[in-house]
Parts: C-alpha cells; sequence; structure tokens
C-alpha cells in the first residue's frame, strides 16, 4: 500500500507531480494526480480506446466534483481544478488527509472536522467502464453529497471549446448519455447544462502544447448520506451495462490481489501490477502491449524489447505465445510491424524485428513450448533471407563483413529515433553496434531453436560467426565501442548505452568479457544516459516545447529501460543497481517507472509516467530472469 499525507496532497507543486493509472485492460483508462487536479489533457476517469487500436482513444467523464453540503447548511467543495492564469478553484485537496493506493487502487480521504468522505474507483477489466464509489466515513448527522459530471468528447490529444456546439446529452432512466458514445448513471440526476470555461492543463503548458479547454458540466447526481453510506456513480462506453459501482472496486481489487499473490514486496507488487496495465486486447484479439501511458499505442519494437519483463518474470506465457503469434502474422519484407499509432502500419525500424528473434527463443527456453518454434521458425528463415537479400531502408547485411547496415534519407531507424521538422537527430545511418549485437544474438537465438528441434543450424552459425569475427576487428576501441561504423562520416565514438547490448544479450559478441570503466559511467540512479555527460552534444535537460524536446530526447537523457542491458553487462550486484528506480516507483508516476528523466541530477522523470519496457526491465532483473 502507498500512502501520501496531508502535505503532499495538500501542496500541489510536490503532489500534482505524483500521478495515478487505472487501466481498463483494453487501452482506455482513468487517470489523474494525488491531489485530484487534472494537469493533462489526458486526464479523466473515462478515456475510452477504440477496440484493437490503442492508441486512439478519447476522453469522456472529465471530472466528477464531489461537494458536501453539511448538516450545519454550510456548502464545502472537495474537487479542485485549475482556471486560466493560474488560479486554483476550488481547493478541495487542502481538505484531503490521505491518498493511498490500496491493491493498485486509488482512494482518497477528505476531512472536514467530524466529516470524513473517502472515493475510490476502478474499471471493469477488458471494457471501457468506470465505477466510482463516494462513501460517507464519519458524520455527526446525515450528509448531502452532490458530484458534478464534467463531460466532452474528444481526441484525448487534443483540447475542446465552447467556440464550438455543446456536447450532445440525452436523458436516460437512471442519468445520460454523451455525444450518444457513453453513459453515466448514478442517483438523483439533475441537468445542468453549463460550460466551465479556461480549464488549464499546467503539464501541457510546460511541454509547450496548447493547456486550455472548456468543459461542460452535464449536471449533478445527488444523495442524502448516512455515515457508512455510499453514492455510486458509473460511466461505460459500449456494449457494458451497470453492475455497481462497489462490485467493480471489489472486483477489481481481487484481480490485482490474484495478480499479485506471489509478489515478494512492496515493490515487486508494483512493478506486477503496473506491468498489467500495458497487456491490452491487441487487433483480432490477441495480447498486446501498450508502450506507455497517457499517449502511446502500441510499438513493437517496445512489446519485443519488454517481452521478458512483461511475460516470463510474470509467468503469463500464454498470453505472450498468442502475441508473438499474433506479431509473426505482421513480418512483411522481413520486418516486423512497428506501429499503428500515425493511422496506418509502418514497417519503419531495424531493430524491432531483432528483438522478436530473441523474444521467441526465451519464450521457447523458458516455457519449453516447441510447437511455437516450429510454427515460427519458418517465419524467421525468412527474416534471415531478407537481411541478406536487403529489404526497406537500406536495411540489408554487408556481404563484405556480414554485419547489418541501414539508413535512408529522412528516417531513424534505431530505437534513438526522434526527429525535429522531419530531420533525425540520432540518425545513426550505417552499422549501430546494438543492432550488430541484436543480429549476433538472433542468429544464435535461430541455431539454438533449430538445434533444439533436431534441424540442421550450419548455415546460422556461418553467418553468425562471419558477424562475430567482424564486429570484433571493426567495433572495438581502446575504451569500448563505436556507437556506429560505416556512417556517412565514417566511424562514430560517441558513448551511449547501446554498446551495453553487445554484453547483456545472451548471445551477444561480448558477452561474459569486462564492462569497460567509460561505459559505468553513464549509469545514474534512474538507468544510463543516453550520451555521456562529456560529450559537446550532452542535452542535460528534457524539457521546453516539442522541438526541443525532441532534440534533447537520445542526447544525454536518461532511459531507465536501460538499466536492464546494464545489469545484464555487470551479471551481478543487481540489487544494488535497482535502488534508485524502486525509489522511482513512489515519486512521479504512482507505482511505476518513468519513460524517461533528465540527464543531469536530481533525473526529474519526464515523457511518459508509466512506460511498458521501463517497468518490464526493472522487474525482469529483479527476478532474475534473463
Amino acid at each position: 500500500m502507498v500512502v501520501f499525507g496531508p502535505q503532499v496532497c495538500g501542496d500541489l507543486s510536490i503532489g500534482a507531480t505524483r500521478e495515478w493509472l487505472v487501466p481498463d485492460g483494453a487501452g482506455g483508462y482513468a487517470m489523474g494526480t494525488v491531489p485530484g487536479l487534472r494537469t493533462r489533457r489526458y486526464h479523466g476517469l473515462l478515456i475510452v480506446a477504440e477496440p484493437g487500436q490503442p492508441a486512439r482513444r478519447h476522453l469522456g467523464l472529465a471530472a466528477l466534483d464531489p461537494v458536501l453540503t453539511l448538516p450545519s447548511g454550510a456548502v464545502v467543495e472537495l474537487a479542485a481544478h485549475e482556471w486560466s492564469g493560474g488560479v486554483v478553484s476550488p481547493e478541495g485537496h487542502t481538505l484531503l488527509e490521505r491518498f493511498e493506493l490500496v491493491d493498485g487502487l486509488p482512494r482518497w480521504r477528505w476531512r472536514i472536522g467530524p466529516v470524513v468522505v473517502e472515493r475510490e474507483l476502478a474499471m471493469v477489466h477488458g471494457r471501457a467502464h468506470v465505477g466510482v464509489v463516494h462513501r460517507l466515513v464519519s458524520a455527526p448527522g446525515p450528509v448531502r453529497l452532490t458530484l458534478k459530471a464534467l463531460v466532452t468528447w474528444r481526441d484525448v490529444h487534443g483540447e475542446r471549446t465552447a467556440a464550438g456546439p455543446a456536447p450532445h446529452v440525452e436523458p436516460t432512466a437512471g442519468g445520460v448519455e454523451v455525444e450518444r458514445a457513453f453513459r453515466l448513471e448514478g442517483p438523483g440526476w439533475q441537468s445542468i447544462g453549463q460550460w466551465y470555461r479556461g480549464a488549464r492543463a499546467r503539464a501541457e503548458e510546460e511541454r509547450g502544447l496548447p493547456a486550455q479547454e472548456d468543459l461542460w458540466c452535464a449536471g449533478s447526481f445527488t444523495a442524502e448520506l448516512a455515515p457508512g453510506e455510499a453514492i455510486e456513480v458509473e460511466a461505460w462506453h459500449g456494449e457494458s451495462e451497470r453492475m455497481s459501482a462497489e462490485r467493480i472496486v471489489a472486483r477489481a481489487r481481487a484481480r490485482n490481489r490474484a495478480l499479485t499473490h506471489d509478489a515478494s514486496d512492496a515493490a515487486d507488487r508494483a512493478l506486477v501490477l503496473a506491468a498489467d496495465a500495458f497487456v491490452v486486447a491487441g487487433p483480432q484479439g490477441a495480447p498486446d502491449v501498450v508502450a506507455g501511458y497517457p499517449w502511446f499505442g502500441a510499438w513493437s519494437r517496445d512489446t519485443m524489447t519488454a517481452y521478458a519483463g512483461l511475460f516470463l518474470a510474470t509467468g503469463w506465457w500464454d498470453e505472450g505465445r498468442e502475441l508473438l503469434r499474433a506479431y509473426a502474422g505482421t513480418l512483411s519484407e522481413g520486418m516486423l510491424a512497428n506501429t499503428a499509432d500515425t493511422g496506418q502500419t509502418e514497417h519503419n525500424t531495424v531493430d524491432a524485428t531483432l528483438w522478436f528473434l530473441h523474444a521467441i527463443e526465451r519464450h521457447v527456453a523458458a516455457t519449453g513450448d516447441d510447437d511455437l518454434a516450429a510454427e515460427l521458425l519458418p517465419a524467421l528463415d525468412g527474416v534471415v533471407a531478407a537481411h541478406l537479400a536487403g529489404t526497406r531502408y537500406g536495411i540489408r547485411v554487408d556481404p563484405a563483413d556480414g554485419l547489418v547496415t541501414q539508413g535512408a534519407p529522412g528516417v531513424a531507424l534505431t530505437w534513438m529515433d526522434a526527429r525535429v521538422h522531419g530531420v533525425p537527430i540520432t540518425q545513426r545511418a550505417g552499422k549501430p553496434v546494438e543492432v550488430n549485437a541484436l543480429w549476433i544474438n538472433g542468429l544464435g537465438a535461430i541455431a539454438a531453436l533449430k538445434e533444439r528441434l533436431g534441424r540442421d543450424a550450419a548455415a546460422e552459425h556461418r553467418l553468425r560467426a562471419t558477424a562475430n569475427a567482424s564486429f570484433e576487428h571493426r567495433m572495438q576501441t581502446p575504451t569500448g565501442l563505436y556507437d556506429v561504423v560505416d556512417g556517412p562520416d565514417g566511424d562514430d565514438p560517441s558513448l551511449r548505452p547501446n554498446q551495453l547490448l553487445a554484453w547483456s544479450l545472451p548471445r551477444g559478441p561480448m558477452r561474459g568479457r569486462p564492462l569497460p570503466a567509460a561505459v559505468e559511467a553513464l549509469l545514474t540512479p534512474l538507468g544510463p544516459r543516453s550520451l555521456a555527460a562529456t560529450d559537446p552534444a550532452f542535452a542535460a535537460v528534457h524539457r521546453g516545447g516539442p522541438a526541443q524536446r525532441d532534440a534533447a530526447y537520445h542526447q544525454g537523457t536518461v532511459w531507465p529501460w536501460m538499466i536492464g542491458p546494464y545489469a545484464d553487462a555487470r551479471a551481478g550486484a543487481n540489487a544494488d543497481i535497482l535502488q534508485g528506480i524502486e525509489a522511482h516507483l513512489w515519486e512521479w508516476g504512482v507505482g511505476s517507472v518513468s519513460e524517461t528523466a533528465d540527464g543531469a541530477a536530481p533525473h526529474r522523470a519526464t515523457g511518459c509516467p508509466f512506460q511498458a519496457w521501463s517497468v518490464a526491465e526493472t522487474l525482469r532483473v529483479r527476478r532474475n530472469v534473463e
């Protein structure tokens, strides 16, 4: 259980930087901050994902604002909102005495003298359906509780204002239907119909994005409560139907307890629940992985990098098997589909397919699933053949040395893929070190699968031996490895954590050798920096508008997911390595691990507060899964 008291809840400069997440298992979620202040355009109680398309989301129910009418007749507002100009009103966060995560679910507790009110919420797993419970814990007499429903229906990445039409609200038996998109039901509904103008999202303003929108107060639910009684409100999209908010919370709590029954400690429990948040229903019903909340959808690079942590470390083998089979179906010209976040499926990565080879072999080794190996080996042979022949974006095996080269104008194909105004910041054209470590490891993985099934793997061994010898000859420098060789400007000696994969992968070319001191120096409490702090191009902070942030994305910004390769490369002392990340579990995305952090101390978290591969690699290392 995670608990924050009034000094965190009541101070927005502290509390509003800590966020909670309740996923629905279908790509949607409820999300907000510990004090209840909406600081992002993505915050709300019902965010709905399109079926099988987790990147396509809409915000429906933005807030339920509690208003108490005490026995004395005094009216007390418990919500917190920030408006244009920075005015915070009401200031219900100052009445919070406690916020806690109980079995992964948020609970708020307000105190107004002898009157205590608690709020809990949860979502129905697999559906866009949220239940919110407000309970009167104690009071000297009956209390009236009103919940004002602030609604919208918009793309989660955008804004909606009063310059356009108000949301269409249609009465139903127990509440309303909004924009023919979602239902909202509870007791004592009264229509209001009023714009709340100028709601400010301070985190979006910090990111250089539009930070204001208008919200429609559709109406309110009201109940007279005696101590121990509760008011229940539900909101849902699609085919779901009302089922009792109390029951939704109880079922979600039971599910989370079952998921964490074998967890070793509080950090392990948090990481398992965090991992579960990213596993969602994908296209055709097979499992998929959301790369990060609140704005990412599914990215195959992230999915395959996170695979061992999300599915093998947790024992979710059946789900993992179906995911691997589904992703095999996206192979085209020897390349795994990377993402559909842009609205169309893209095959635009050099490394996701090589991580796929690694994920399959690790899965078979862990589970003994020889049937899956036999089923997928023809596809893996096709990957090797396509890389030998050459595929999109100049990706091919150089016949001169057996190493993988890549690059095409205007694209960045490695995981360091940021672009500013269409121009890659770290294009890394040529032969990147981690791509070739993955290639050598992948050839070894295919050979191991074939030999496991009694098949001839001589071709893979020959290719691997050639690539391995060339790696030894071409990649090494006096202090480590080149980041890229044979690039347009020659060999690049930039000190980056990419070279860690040569030591960390089980069949990597540097496996078992000591890690150079220069590479060790990249480490921070939250993982390795993406560029050495001594490099003239080092960016100390990952802040500002989109262009400024993208320019710094891989130029020194810390990436927690790289703690996994670092730990494997070290081959020991892993518990000590994870101390900073475990402390970080409670200081930003509560119970999870962030996407990135500033390269300079104090390494303030940036990017998504909840990131799949950051969580997965921490959990994998903690549970000693290779």
